[in-house]
């Protein structure tokens, strides 16, 4: 069992009394099935492994299997699809690994739910369809629709100037009743993508909306799940010591009363361990309270063990009451970018760098407009009397970005390679630089569920409309717990975090998390008390100004900070070096500290 020691459960306050309740359309009667849901994963995002789809089918037992295709980047990706035809807007890649798959599906009786259907679910229910009937593949295909704010025929939520799309993140409801009514293959548009297990597993255990500790133990292992192979050693801080060389994906082996085993096909590469399942874990979350349409999840709850090799077991999880709004991403093209990288080589790299901005700054304030925003950053990645030129040279990179193309494109350009032959020596750039190119932004809202139409399309052409859930709670923070005592201070010697905790980081539109975790109760008792909001700040600068929150999660032995407004307007807008934080965690790993050398 891994954790610091203390309560099983951290109190939870008790649920208010309810008055009457609309009445709630009774769910058909629930066939018995084994005692163990088996649901795999075959996509992390929208690009992921393509034959990963044969490889869950074939590999071992299933019952159900999932496909994550969207995320925040991806919608605007589909919306700049859709402005190309109406017929466009969902995952074309689902379609293509469907032609191998769903005949595999069909003949070992498992069902697919994937929310490859972006923009236009009933578009992708069409096609897949059709494909079964060129196939000659009897297949029932649902979907779930109700998410696109923009097509749906709500109200006006009045959306800022150019909004390209506007998605409510649904729960897993709307599959449940897919899969109710016989459907084989679910696709939906903006769920959340926890909602692609807790969908199904409601189905299979017949869960009502109110089972809130078995729909939380479902999200939970739906979030180790829903990145594929991250869950399996892929991005893992202590790879070293496995062969990540090509992680098979992820299966959860989930029980009735929410808890799950996590675990892959057997023979499949990768590990799967408690540090691997902690590293997902504490992927793109916040506070101990993860909301989500279904339910909040308590993550201070979750307790992790190591049943076996590739076996670990979650048990524990606590669920509340869902909050009554759902969360809104809204993508929209923020303007036009332009970037010039300009390598510099050998001595004197500071000088080099100041002469050539100087150059283009002069280049460009004498145009007809300057760029709304310029941005230079000199990395110094040259080193000194290095034995390649690409080890001995340093980048000085230029970013414009501004609401109108011309005045990022040859005004910019054109300063840039005027300078060929009258800047520092050894001048040249990375790349020519080109005439620009739009940018998107993502920016999160909420809204009242009640006035979401989630809707589920059944096989049969009839529809079912999913009510908004009748307990709610407003989501507050769950107060930090009591830390361990810390170690003593004895003898320390200044090296890398990393040396002894793992980290894993992302992005949530303009801010990121960055999560941190140590394998020992002495380690953990070192991480509680050493790595504070200050000691963070002081160890990644970029965060000095901003809002930092952390969140102690003991039986992890983890802390989870987020870092508002790191990464601007998002990931589309790629206003950062590192524009989804992917590597954040690993350069916090990389700072120095004094460690404790028992530890070491």
């Amino acid at each position: 069992m891994t954790g610091f020691p203390g309560p099983d459960r951290p109190e939870v306050p008790a649920r208010p009394e309810v008055p009457d309740r609309p009445e709630v359309p009774a769910r058909p009667e629930v066939p018995v099935r084994p005692e163990v849901l088996r649901i795999g994963n075959a996509s992390g995002f929208y690009g992921d492994r393509f034959d990963a789809v044969r490889e869950m089918l074939t590999g071992g037992e299933l019952d159900v299997l999932t496909g994550d295709y969207l995320a925040e980047l991806t919608m605007l990706i589909l919306g700049r699809d859709r402005l190309k035809g109406p017929s466009k807007g969902y995952a074309k890649t689902f379609l293509r690994q469907l032609e191998d798959g769903l005949g595999l599906a069909h003949d070992k009786g498992v069902k697919i739910v994937a929310n490859a259907g972006g923009l236009h679910p009933a578009g992708l229910a069409t096609a897949v369809r059709e494909l079964a009937g060129r196939l000659g593949i009897p297949v029932k295909v649902g979907h779930v629709q109700g998410d696109d704010l923009i097509g749906n025929g709500q109200p006006d939520h009045r959306w800022p100037d150019g909004t390209l799309t506007a998605n409510a993140y649904l729960g897993g409801a709307g599959i449940t009743a897919c899969l109710d009514a016989g459907a084989d293959v679910v696709v939906t548009g903006r769920v959340t993508d926890a909602a692609l297990v807790t969908g199904p597993a409601a189905h299979w255990f017949g869960w009502g909306p109110e089972a809130y500790d078995e729909l939380a133990g479902a999200v939970v292992a739906g979030h180790v799940l829903e990145c594929g192979t991250q869950a399996t050693g892929g991005n893992y801080s202590f790879f070293g010591a496995h062969d990540v060389r090509r992680p098979g994906f992820p299966l959860a082996e989930i029980r009735a009363d929410g808890s799950s085993v996590i675990t892959k096909h057997p023979g499949t590469g990768g590990v799967v361990d408690t540090g691997t399942v902690t590293a997902q874990l504490l992927y793109e979350t916040g506070g101990a309270r993860y909301a989500g349409p279904d339910v909040t999840a308590r993550l201070d709850t979750v307790r992790l063990e190591q049943e076996a090799p590739d076996r670990v077991r979650i048990t524990g999880v606590r669920g509340e009451e869902p909050p009554p709004t759902l969360k809104a991403g809204l993508t929209r093209l923020g303007g036009w970018r332009n970037e010039v990288v300009f390598v510099l080589t050998g001595l004197d790299a500071d000088e080099k760098a100041e002469l050539v901005r100087e150059q283009v700054e002069d280049a460009i304030g004498a145009a007809k407009r300057r760029p709304a925003e310029v941005r230079w950053t000199l990395a110094r990645t040259d080193r000194e009397d290095a034995d390649t030129e690409e080890c001995a040279s340093a980048l000085l990179r230029l970013v414009v970005r501004d609401p109108d193309a011309e005045t990022v494109g040859r005004a910019v350009s054109g300063a840039a390679v005027e300078l060929a032959l009258g800047s520092y020596p050894g001048f040249h750039v990375t790349a020519p630089p080109g005439k620009g190119a739009p940018y998107g932004v993502f920016e999160a809202r909420h809204v009242d569920a009640a006035g979401v139409p989630h809707t589920a399309v059944l096989p049969d052409g009839g529809t079912r409309r999913i009510p908004a859930p009748v307990r709610t709670r407003p989501l507050a923070p769950v107060p930090d717990p009591a830390l361990p005592e810390p170690l003593p201070r004895r003898c320390v010697r200044r090296a890398p975090l990393g040396l002894v905790a793992g980290a894993r980081s992302g992005d949530k539109g303009g801010d990121a998390n960055v999560g941190v975790w140590v394998r020992t109760d002495d380690a953990w008792r070192w991480l509680a008390h050493e790595l504070t909001v200050a000691r963070l700040r002081q160890l990644l600068p970029e965060t000095a100004d901003l809002t930092v929150t952390r969140t102690v999660l003991p039986h992890l032995r983890a802390l989870n900070f987020t870092v508002e407004g790191l990464l601007g307007e998002g990931v589309a807008a790629q206003a950062r070096f590192d524009p989804q934080a992917k590597a954040v965690g690993e350069w916090l790993r990389s700072r120095h500290l004094d460690i404790p050398e028992v530890l070491l």
